[in-house]
């Protein structure tokens, strides 16, 4: 009996294992390709008339009225944000997690 023995059946089976190889490859990654497309977040339908919106001041409108326009859109678009200082503080409390290490020491 000879193991290394190639026939036609060696290459037959051969070329099954690599073309099944081959074949999951591309199932594997057809399948990853569906799953992100199913988890890619959808845009919501917005009517057309919250989509846009145009503030303009009045023909008649003075210089205060439209610098106190223009600055309220500037602190609607930029935001104004407080500057706080944040400071973390970790107190030590027995719960039922920790009851042992604390009865140990």
């Amino acid at each position: 009996m000879i193991l290394l023995d190639v026939t036609n059946q060696t290459w037959f089976i051969t070329g099954m294992g690599f073309g099944m190889v081959l074949l999951l490859l591309f199932v594997f990654v057809y399948i990853m390709k569906l799953m992100g497309w199913i988890m890619q977040p959808r845009k919501k339908n917005v009517p057309e008339q919250a989509q846009t919106q145009v503030v303009t001041p009045a023909e008649n409108a003075d210089d205060a009225t439209k610098a106190a326009i223009a600055f309220t859109l500037q602190q609607y678009y930029y935001g104004v944000h407080d500057l706080v200082e944040t400071h973390l503080t970790v107190k030590h409390h027995t719960t039922a997690w920790n009851i042992v290490a604390t009865e140990n020491n």
